[in-house]
């Protein structure tokens, strides 16, 4: 069975302690219509109070129109209300943490929105030797849980509010990825709701032993994404050839230091500089094993409008020689360029603070949830052209909303096999994320057309996306991007699955086609039936 540790009471104990607090303590004690709601999540229409403050996720670009909402606290719930769906004909959209880039969950085919935010336990599964992690947690409540019982953690991402559903089947990465690989790397198994040929749901689970006759749909969960073959219900996650810990272990504090320069002292060589210097220190410093594989670094350049250029580096407080490496770190990225920073900052503070501020909840300005994100894998330093269309769009009159961000990657991200996991992308060493976030609903086309020439300007060499080659290496499903699959915007040839999946692809198709064999699971990204 699945144990809480650290103390933790998930919203579905809490449920549960409810309804038995209304009376329904005895066995066979409790009446038929609660008998029924226990199996059955709450079906959420529009005229119910409820429905409005459920429906949007995370991008308030995105809001779909629903038949009915179903909030599911169990594996149970899931199956019951799948088969449900499918059965009336109803188009499913699921979401776990509504962090979604994209409008994958909100399109109008949607008629069914099942929500699994109720579904969020985190414990240790004694059976399996594995830790287990519901897919409505959030990050947040994974670190601080897997801190407080255990004293480990897995490398995901630095948003808390990001739903754990999500994150893992896309792969995830954080802080520690350069250390520890990506999130799927310490993934042993899935629990997955499917569609038969039949119509009917059922629940499978998916392990990566080797004489697993499902192991397939779980390689199919190391970054094939979400929404493409079932509904999971439950991951567990042990690492590898783990020994008694089974997870990496957290780091007992961090060491942040921040840099800012102002924009005024930049020149179009001074910023190519910058962000050539970053690359060329991640094209040295990511092989598997290096020291510098333990530090995480940062680079956003905003809009020139935006006034600053940003660099953060971040790393375990206790890695031998960690303070040299990171200034040698800082000192490389501005090196030459005879830049002064106008605020530059060293500290150090416990690990968790700073991957669970501001908390579990919502994340802060309700004003600011408005955004288009578009993202690519780079194997080295972008080439002259991209720098110059770079400064070009930062420097135009359009775009005040937008910046660009360079993130390292790679290390023991790239010790495995692109065939190993659904993520084929395992010889690069940054991403790069191109965005612009703004507030109202009348500024929406302006900042989409900026950001969208940025792109396409950068990537103008190959079709106006990052067709893998010696720079790009196509992109990160977990940054969703409709417009890879937009023939105006993708000019290349290239499907946008293949970009994300490179030659993964075929695979995914196949284990889509015995898991999925109805397409009941679709989206504008979705693995082609």
């Amino acid at each position: 069975m699945s144990i809480s540790g650290g103390g933790h009471v998930s919203r579905r104990a809490l449920i549960v302690g409810a309804v038995a607090a209304g009376g329904l303590t005895g066995r066979g004690g409790a009446s038929a219509a609660a008998q029924e709601s226990a199996v059955q999540a709450p079906r959420i229409g529009p005229g119910d109070v409820r429905y409005e403050n459920l429906l949007r996720g995370n991008n308030f670009r995105f809001a779909g129109r629903p038949d009915e909402i179903r909030v599911a606290t169990s594996a149970d719930q899931v199956v019951r209300a799948v088969d449900e769906a499918v059965r009336a004909g109803r188009r499913i959209a699921v979401r776990s943490g509504g962090h979604c880039f994209e409008n994958l969950t909100a399109a109008p085919e949607f008629r069914t929105l099942l929500d699994l935010s109720g579904m969020n336990d985190v414990g240790y599964d004694a059976r399996r030797k594995a830790f287990s992690v519901q897919p409505g947690a959030t990050l947040g409540q994974v670190y601080r849980t897997l801190c407080a019982g255990w004293g480990v953690t897995i490398p995901g991402g630095g948003c808390p509010e990001v739903g754990a559903g999500g994150h893992i089947a896309g792969g995830g990465y954080g802080p520690l990825s350069r250390r520890y690989g990506a999130v799927v790397d310490h993934l042993y198994g899935v629990e997955v709701v499917v569609v038969g040929e039949d119509g009917r749901a059922r629940l499978v689970v998916a392990t990566r032993e080797r004489d697993d006759p499902h192991r397939e749909l779980w390689w199919a969960h190391t970054g094939g994404g979400g929404g493409n073959f079932g509904v999971v219900t439950r991951y567990w996650l042990r690492s590898p050839g783990a020994g008694e810990r089974l997870l990496p272990p957290v780091p007992r504090t961090m060491l942040q230091h921040v840099v800012f320069w102002d924009w005024g002292q930049l020149t179009e060589e001074k910023l190519g500089g910058l962000l050539r210097n970053f690359g060329t220190w991640h094209e040295r410093n990511s092989a598997p094993g290096v020291p510098q594989a333990g530090l995480y670094g940062v680079l956003e350049v905003k809009h020139q409008a935006g006034g600053v250029v940003m660099l953060a580096v971040q790393a375990d407080a206790d890695l031998p020689g960690v303070d040299a490496m990171v200034t040698e770190f800082v000192d490389a990225v501005s090196a030459g360029l005879g830049l002064t920073p106008v605020f530059d900052l060293r500290r150090t503070m416990p690990w968790l603070h700073r991957m669970t501020w501001p908390g579990t909840g919502e994340p802060g300005d309700v004003l600011t949830r408005r955004y288009k994100i578009k993202a690519a894998y780079l194997r080295r330093s972008y080439t002259p052209r991209q720098l110059n269309a770079l400064w070009r769009n930062l420097t135009g009159p359009d775009g005040g909303a937008g910046s660009v961000l360079l993130i390292g990657y790679g290390g023991q991200a790239n010790a495995v096999r692109p065939q190993d996991t659904a993520i084929a992308q395992r010889d690069v060493v940054m991403k790069a994320v191109y965005q612009a976030v703004w507030s109202e609903e009348h500024e929406d086309a302006a900042n989409l057309a900026w950001v969208r020439a940025l792109y396409r300007d950068v990537y103008a060499d190959t079709g106006g996306v990052p067709v893998p080659n010696e720079v790009n290496d196509g992109s990160y499903i977990n940054y969703a991007d409709a417009d890879l699959a937009d023939p105006a915007w993708n000019t290349s040839g290239v499907s946008a699955q293949r970009l994300y999946y490179k030659d993964n692809y075929p695979r995914l198709r196949q284990i889509k086609a015995r898991w999925d064999p109805r397409n009941v699971f679709s989206h504008a990204l979705a693995i082609e039936a």
